[in-house]
Formats: C-alpha cells, sequence, structure tokens
C-alpha cells in the first residue's frame, strides 16, 4: 500500500492500467537488444481525500535517469523557442539583474538556462544524467551532475547566494518524494523575492486530449492545481499565479513563493474554478477517459492491420518517451512497423524498449520510402511534418495516434497551414 504523494491519505482508487511496461526512456544497443528488459507496472490512481493523480509503483529514479539517458530538451524549434520565451517572461516579470541567480533543476542540456543567460543572469543547472550534463557543460551551462538532494542544497549554500528564481520543467511530477523536494527548495530560495517555477503537463489537457502516451513511470503525478494549494501551505509557501501553455499538448506553469511576498493573481482562483467546473476528477470522468483510451488502441491497431493487409510499408517517426507508453500499450512491434526514425543523434543506432524497432536518422525515410509513417511525437505534429515534406510530396502519409487517429497526407496538411495562416 502506497500513501498519497501530497496528502499521505491511503484511499483511493486505480482508474488506468496501462499494463507491464519497461521505462520509457530505456533504449537499447545492439547487445542489449538480445537480453531480457524488466517491466513494472504503469497504473494511475486518484486519492479520494485530496484528488491528487499518481502512479502507484516508483521505479528507483537511478534507473530512470542515470543510464545514458537519451532525452534533449533542444531538438525541436518550438521547445527551443517556449523555453527561450519562458526565460525573457521570468526575466521582464521578476526584474531579474545580472547578479541575480537562476537555478533550473533537472536542467538537461541547458536549453532553458541558456535564454537566462542570453538575458543576463547568473544561472546554475542541476542535472542527474551524466551524458546530458556533459553536454550542457560543453554548452557553456554550469551544471551540478547529481539529483536535488542535501548535497546539491549544502552545494549551492556554499555558493553564499541564493536564487531568486528555481526553475522545475516536467521535472517536479516526476519526484516521489515531494515533501523532502520542497523542503530542499525553500532552503535554498531567497526568503522575500525568491520565485519557485514549476512547469508540467495539466490534467485536464492529458484528458480532454486523451493524452494517455504521457504516462510513464518518470511521469509520477498528473498535476491539477487545487491539491497544490494545501500542500505548499505546509513549507510557508503559496501559490501565486498560474498560466496556461500550448507545450507538450497543453502544460501549466505554475509560480510559487513564500507567503506573503506577492499578491496572488486571480489566475489561482480562476484555474481551481475551471478544474471544479470541469470535474476532471469524478470517477464517472476518470472511467470514462480510461474506456476512450481502450477504443484509441483498438482504433489505431484496426487502421494499423488495415494497411498491412493492403501491402503497405508503415515506419514510426520519431522516438520519444511519450511514443514507447503508445507503443508497448498498443503492442505495435515489427509486426506492424519496419523500423523507427529520430532527430536525436542520442537515440540513433538503438532499439525502442519492449518493442525493439531500430532507430534510424531521419534521412532513412525518404531512402525507404514508406507509404506510411506513425508520428509518435504528435505534440510537434505540425513541424515534423513540415520538415519531412518531401516524404509527403512523394505519396507518403502521417498517422496521427492522438487524441483521434487520423491520416494527413501532402494535401491535408497544406489545407491545414491554409486554415492556420489565416489567424
Amino acid at each position: 500500500m502506497f500513501k498519497c504523494r501530497l496528502c499521505k491519505g491511503k484511499k483511493y482508487f486505480k482508474f488506468l492500467d496501462l499494463g507491464l511496461q519497461p521505462p520509457s526512456d530505456q533504449f537499447l544497443t545492439l547487445n542489449e537488444n538480445s537480453q531480457p528488459v524488466t517491466y513494472y507496472p504503469l497504473e494511475v490512481y486518484n486519492c479520494e481525500n485530496c484528488n491528487f493523480n499518481q502512479l502507484s509503483y516508483v521505479v528507483d529514479p537511478k534507473i530512470l535517469y542515470q543510464q545514458n539517458y537519451p532525452y534533449e530538451s533542444s531538438q525541436t524549434k518550438a521547445g527551443k523557442n517556449h523555453y527561450f520565451d519562458f526565460a525573457k517572461s521570468v526575466q521582464q516579470e521578476y526584474n531579474l539583474l545580472k547578479e541575480d541567480l537562476v537555478i533550473d533543476i533537472g536542467s538537461n542540456v541547458g536549453t532553458l538556462l541558456d535564454g537566462f543567460k542570453k538575458c543576463g543572469t547568473k544561472i546554475l543547472g542541476i542535472e542527474p544524467a551524466k551524458n546530458i550534463s556533459l553536454i550542457a557543460l560543453k554548452n557553456k551551462i554550469p551544471t551540478l551532475n547529481c539529483f536535488f538532494n542535501s548535497f546539491a542544497v549544502n552545494k549551492v549554500l556554499s555558493y553564499g547566494k541564493k536564487p531568486k528564481i528555481i526553475t522545475a520543467t516536467n521535472v517536479f511530477a516526476h519526484v516521489d518524494n515531494l515533501d523532502y523536494f520542497v523542503k530542499n527548495i525553500s532552503k535554498i530560495l531567497d526568503r522575500k523575492k525568491g520565485v519557485f517555477i514549476i512547469e508540467s503537463p495539466h490534467f485536464y489537457h492529458i484528458l480532454k486530449n486523451l493524452e494517455y502516451d504521457t504516462i510513464y513511470h518518470e511521469h509520477l503525478s498528473y498535476l491539477t492545481i487545487k491539491p497544490l494549494v494545501p500542500f505548499f501551505k505546509k513549507f510557508n509557501m503559496e501559490i501565486i499565479k498560474v498560466e496556461k501553455k500550448d507545450i507538450h499538448g497543453g502544460s501549466v506553469r505554475i509560480f510559487i513563493s513564500f507567503k506573503k511576498n506577492f499578491v496572488i493573481h486571480h489566475s489561482v482562483n480562476k484555474m481551481i474554478e475551471f478544474e471544479e467546473k470541469k470535474n476532471i476528477n469524478s470517477k464517472k470522468t476518470l472511467l470514462f477517459f480510461a474506456k476512450k483510451v481502450k477504443n484509441n488502441r483498438l482504433k489505431l491497431v484496426t487502421v494499423l492491420n488495415s494497411l498491412i493487409r493492403k501491402g503497405k510499408k508503415i515506419i514510426a517517426v520519431s522516438a520519444p518517451a511519450k511514443g514507447m507508453t503508445l507503443l508497448n500499450y498498443c503492442k505495435i512491434d515489427l509486426d506492424y512497423l519496419d523500423f523507427a526514425t529520430e532527430k536525436s543523434k542520442i537515440k540513433q543506432g538503438l532499439f525502442t524498449p519492449g518493442t525493439r524497432l531500430p532507430i534510424y536518422p531521419d534521412s532513412k525515410i525518404l531512402k525507404f520510402n514508406p507509404d506510411y509513417a506513425l508520428l509518435l511525437a504528435w505534440n510537434f505534429s505540425k513541424e515534423i511534418m513540415n520538415n519531412n515534406i518531401k516524404f509527403l510530396k512523394n505519396g507518403g502519409k502521417f498517422i496521427i495516434p492522438i487524441p483521434n487517429v487520423k491520416i494527413i497526407g501532402y494535401k491535408e496538411l497544406n489545407e491545414k497551414n491554409k486554415i492556420q495562416s489565416k489567424f
């Protein structure tokens, strides 16, 4: 039996079971591809006390993040622009000066910190993945290669300057012991002017857009605002502002400070009222979501089987962690797809976890000339499809799996771009 990560409650119910799955970022080398793979339960529960949604099973973070972690935050233009805009907006809103320190926890290759660096502030990254930290250091982003633990806290305190801004983009939801995490934040954040900023997919969008592929072992929690308010109160902190963002299928940016340092923005209550109005934590809503997930799997597999019977060649384009959830849950392997392609050089030459698809550079698409490409990074579909326009002009088509299975060819993409250019 586990306890709720926020309220420590022990009463909860399971609303989604995605089966046994390997860690989504545990891509395999050629040698590892012939070895057995460990599978872990991927089940989502709702706390009946505070309505926080979370995984029950926790995979050792050393397995998830310290074994050649393959995610780079700088792979898409849209992603880079998002992080640079993030840094610029925070710098302007909180009037950051060159002597102010910004710390990013789970800083990856340093894309967000590079944005703050361009704004003229001091920066420091904290990143547990050694291979990713080395890339960040090569990018001239000062980075501590460790988890955000007592060692990191003491290291920061030894600098003699507390950060004015601490960011954790797509990190807070990855943490099992949230009490320990926030206690550490409170030890290093500036007591008067400091702001802690979380960014993470909003659970509302996961439900609305059927983003079940966003659920994987790294993502231990699925955030809504209401249960976070009493949680931060335990640490003499409060949510002062909430912003909606389009990144990763629909995210929230949450601003937190020590109590009574800032006026609480109306967006906080507005978001809580919105969540209550949408009834997103009711059993009926959650179980209906689970039903739609099963229907999506059936529809996608039916479409793929139909194309295979017609002799069509199908590949996967992009290999994000979310795509691994989808492939393993739907059991889409070499019986359906010939291979996957990736822009990230870290993943090229490896094999997908569980489904064991070989991963090639994107240049393989035109050489192989498939009939269809299953687009797994659907959240960057516009950019990826436009980057592969030759594939579409040659008659190829993309299969978008979420939220509804649809097929897009050159004609459909052209029409879509024309519609968007009008606004």
